[in-house]
């Protein structure tokens, strides 16, 4: 039998992504969207947590320990980078904080972490964006503390959405969330920064950023951004300002 067959020489050279998500993640299928073809994503998940998305589950999936056990668990199939995939869990506190949950992933025995509002902050620094608008689907304390984490690195927050929802963030339409996109931008904002890894977002960036002429910046868009940067990876999917800071 002749083994030359060219399908005989794959499969393609697996580049491996660790993804630490909160337990009610619902986007997977999103996630996939934003990463090429070599790039496999390894998931593990926060412990079930009997609560509503609120500064208690923030607090409560951002627990250290939770993400170090989390991170063993991706670790035998040799991820490059392991991402903390949580908006509101790594802004609830604060930087320093954001910046122990990366330590804690990095100690776990993760080779590079990435924390969603971590990838913001990078992000906001690398385009020089000091002024925002801001969309999130929590109650009005948790987009408080994204607002105080803003604040911190300096960024003002001009306009501000949230939805008030506590659960079944996935199941928002595209359409509400473009009205509330454009309900929250503000004519001073160099940027709009649509919170949560359980908001869908992928179809919505491109029309949006032309027709706002702004970048428009998301929370799975981001993380996603951060992991393939440390992996010397272009950017895959819509973001136009995001693929000129890569």
């Amino acid at each position: 039998m002749d083994l030359n067959f060219p399908a005989f020489e794959g499969p393609l050279a697996q580049r491996g992504i660790g993804v630490i998500a909160p337990f009610d993640l619902a986007l997977e299928r999103e996630l996939w969207r934003w990463v090429p073809m070599e790039v496999s994503l390894h998931l593990a998940r926060t412990p079930y947590e009997p609560v509503p998305v609120s500064m208690e589950m923030a607090q409560l999936v951002s627990n250290s320990a939770h993400l170090a056990a989390a991170t063993r668990d991706v670790l035998h199939v040799e991820p490059e980078v392991v991402a903390y995939l949580c908006t509101s869990g790594s802004f609830v506190n604060g930087i320093d904080y954001e910046r122990s949950l990366t330590k804690a992933i990095c100690d776990a025995g993760a080779p590079d972490a990435v924390t969603t509002s971590g990838a913001l902050a990078e992000v906001l620094d690398q385009l020089d964006v000091h002024r925002v608008s801001v969309i999130t689907p929590y109650d009005e304390d948790l987009t408080g503390k994204l607002h105080d984490f803003l604040a911190e690195m300096n960024v003002e927050t001009l306009s501000s959405e949230h939805l008030g929802l506590g659960g079944g963030i996935w199941k928002v339409s595209y359409r509400t969330i473009a009205e509330r996109i454009f309900s929250a931008d503000h004519p001073d904002a160099e940027a709009i920064f649509v919170s949560c890894t359980n908001l869908p977002t992928y179809d919505l960036i491109e029309p949006l950023e032309a027709a706002l002429g702004k970048p428009v910046l998301t929370a799975n868009q981001l993380t996603m951004w951060a992991c393939l940067k440390r992996m010397e990876l272009p950017i895959v999917g819509p973001g136009k300002w995001l693929k000129d800071v890569s």
